[in-house]
């Protein structure tokens, strides 16, 4: 059975990959972060919480001692993909669509029909291993067609990777450390003041505080993954589902948009909104935030007429 373990021996060979390379470039402090999160992915698992622990604090210190430098490999040329984009116009992308369409496809295909009863990919986790599988196949199909040079591939991945540079694995960090504020009974205590606050069987309202509480919490923490724990055991969970009865695919689904939200216009994620800026040399760091603002907030409020229209109106 192919299950996340998996996916992260894969991740974490693609870690190694780029650790490697940094070292035979010299660019040490590279090298040690990216090979210290390939041993996350490759044996993370298997260590204890305090190994794991003293891991996340390594890498830590190497980001905020600033050791992480930029790279510029050399793969194929400019001349080379000026001629292949007059060349092949937009079906340079081709490759990219492989990826959702092997997810989509693949999900339905292996969920309703008989490949589902075979047990070859893990319950409820078959969307993500497809997505995976997509990514080889698209890297695949795209060597195959372009024929760059062998570690062309890897090359340009580690020098996207070094340009975003700590923030790339912010998304990860900071959904554990979601995690950990719902196990030290955050949530519990939100959800303590936000009863006292709500007036009973105000759904609307209740609706309303969590929407909120997901946007928020977001912009506070930087990532919708890291709030939607705290905000659920809070509020989503026992008075939405629990106290309420409303249907808790709606409430969550449309919950993490609520949170994204708060992703738009926080600088806190940093990863999409301050390295975009600074890889454009924008003037401003918070440019991309003014910009997203305008969308977030209606966006905002369509998430929570949805939430109450399909997870209680139509639910009911």
């Amino acid at each position: 059975m192919i299950t996340y373990e998996w996916l992260y021996i894969l991740t974490g060979g693609f870690f190694l990959v780029w650790s490697l390379l940094s070292a035979r470039d010299a660019k040490w402090g590279n090298a040690a972060f990216w090979g210290l999160l390939s041993a996350s992915f490759l044996f993370g698992s298997h260590l204890s919480d305090f190994a794991n622990g003293v891991l996340v604090l390594a890498l830590v210190g190497i980001a905020g001692l600033g050791l992480l430098k930029r790279s510029d490999p050399a793969t194929t040329t400019l001349e080379e993909r000026q001629a292949h984009s007059g060349r092949l116009g937009n079906r340079l992308f081709l490759p990219a669509l492989i990826v959702p369409l092997t997810a989509v496809a693949g999900t339905l295909l292996y969920n309703y029909t008989p490949l589902s009863e075979s047990g070859l990919l893990a319950e409820r986790r078959e969307t993500l291993i497809l997505f995976s599988l997509g990514t080889l196949i698209a890297l695949t199909a795209a060597m195959l067609w372009l024929r760059p040079p062998v570690l062309a591939a890897a090359e340009e991945g580690r020098r996207l990777l070094d340009s975003i540079g700590w923030a790339g694995i912010l998304p990860q960090m900071l959904a554990a450390l979601g995690a950990v504020f719902a196990l030290a009974g955050v949530g519990d205590i939100i959800g303590g003041i936000a009863g006292e606050i709500i007036p009973d069987g105000s759904i609307f309202l209740t609706v309303v505080v969590f929407a909120l509480g997901m946007a928020l919490f977001t912009m506070i923490m930087g990532n919708a993954f890291a709030a939607f724990p705290v905000m659920a055991a809070a509020i989503g969970i026992p008075l939405l589902v629990e106290g309420y009865g409303g249907n808790p695919a709606v409430i969550g689904a449309v919950g993490m948009l609520a949170g994204f939200c708060g992703t738009l216009m926080t600088p806190m994620a940093a990863n999409f909104n301050i390295v975009p800026a600074a890889l454009l040399e924008l003037k401003d760091q918070n440019a991309v935030i003014r910009q997203q603002v305008g969308t977030a907030l209606p966006l905002w409020v369509c998430n929570v007429v949805i939430i109450y229209v399909g997870a209680f109106l139509l639910w009911t």
